[in-house]
């Protein structure tokens, strides 16, 4: 699916030239790679870069409002060479009215068909014009395991014909990145190379972990007296199991950090893994366990409701 501009720079369809500007500065001064070091950034800017381009000239914004995505495809005297069209058609030279034409990204869906676009355009003898096709982006959907350890994955795009592909997937990419396919968007018109697939990755939820950029966030329970007495516990992330030093004394909602066990970075390091502790007793205790918490209670004077 093929980013939409004025929804890229975040203004209306009706944002003037000023509004539009604005609107860039702010996100050019967020994700500028030079200020802004994700990974993510660097293709967020070039977003927001192509965005502002097309939408601050007036012949592309026009071209782009009327046809959508692939208003690369058409020759840039088009508007030109239909009205003479029409003109010759029409009795008296009069026109019938521009109809607005939005065209589909996706090869598998039904949209309107270049070749014959160019043709009703300017009959069978198009000039032999040449131009590239559009660059297309598809969404897709990640594990945490699968963005945390990267690899192979292959991934089926619907489509008559669907299109198949085998994917190297970056170990460590985040929400937003994209991956690259050479020559696999959309069809160029006469002799023009076909542009590239983009795949956006959105990596999806976890019932155990919460990403925040590279940080990995994750509950651990902890029985009462290893938060008490402090214990060495055994924990699992995403790259496997590690051991977590609970400190004497800690209380649920504390959080402990554990360096460089979060999403790794492209070339070397990992964001943390923060685990906050929850504070978890028996549901149902033995005699043995009821008496020596029967005993604590004798002889301690700790009150949690007491703030010091």
């Amino acid at each position: 699916m093929a980013t939409d501009f004025y929804e890229a720079l975040g203004v209306p369809h009706t944002a003037d030239k000023k509004e539009i500007q604005q609107a860039y500065r702010t996100l050019a001064r967020q994700f500028h790679p030079d200020i802004n070091h994700d990974p993510a950034a660097e293709d967020r800017f070039k977003e927001i870069s192509e965005a502002y381009a097309v939408l601050t000239d007036d012949t592309m914004r026009a071209k782009y409002d009327q046809f959508g995505p692939n208003f690369r495809q058409v020759p840039d005297d088009y508007a030109k060479r239909s009205r003479a069209r029409r003109s010759a058609a029409s009795p008296g030279g009069a026109s019938s009215g521009a109809t607005r034409i939005r065209f589909s990204d996706d090869p598998g869906t039904s949209g309107i068909n270049m070749d014959d676009l160019f043709a009703s355009f300017f009959g069978d003898g198009a000039g032999g014009a040449s131009v590239p096709g559009a660059d297309q982006r598809v969404q897709l959907e990640l594990t945490l395991e699968e963005a945390y350890h990267g690899g192979r994955k292959h991934i089926r795009l619907p489509g008559d014909p669907p299109r198949e592909y085998d994917v190297t997937i970056p170990r460590g990419v985040v929400d937003g990145q994209r991956i690259r396919l050479q020559g696999e968007g959309g069809h160029g018109f006469g002799e023009g190379e076909r542009g590239d697939l983009y795949l956006v990755v959105k990596i999806a939820p976890h019932k155990k972990f919460r990403l925040d950029g590279r940080n990995i966030f994750t509950t651990v329970p902890v029985a009462p007296w290893e938060a008490a007495l402090g214990a060495t516990i055994v924990i699992e992330t995403p790259g496997g199991e590690v051991k977590l030093k609970v400190p004497e004394g800690t209380s649920s909602g504390r959080r402990l950090r554990l360096r460089g066990e979060g999403l790794p970075k492209p070339r070397s390091g990992a964001g943390d893994l923060i685990a906050e502790v929850q504070v978890v007793v028996p549901r149902k205790l033995s005699r043995r366990e009821r008496q020596l918490f029967e005993q604590l209670a004798d002889v301690s004077d700790f009150n949690p409701r007491m703030t010091s």
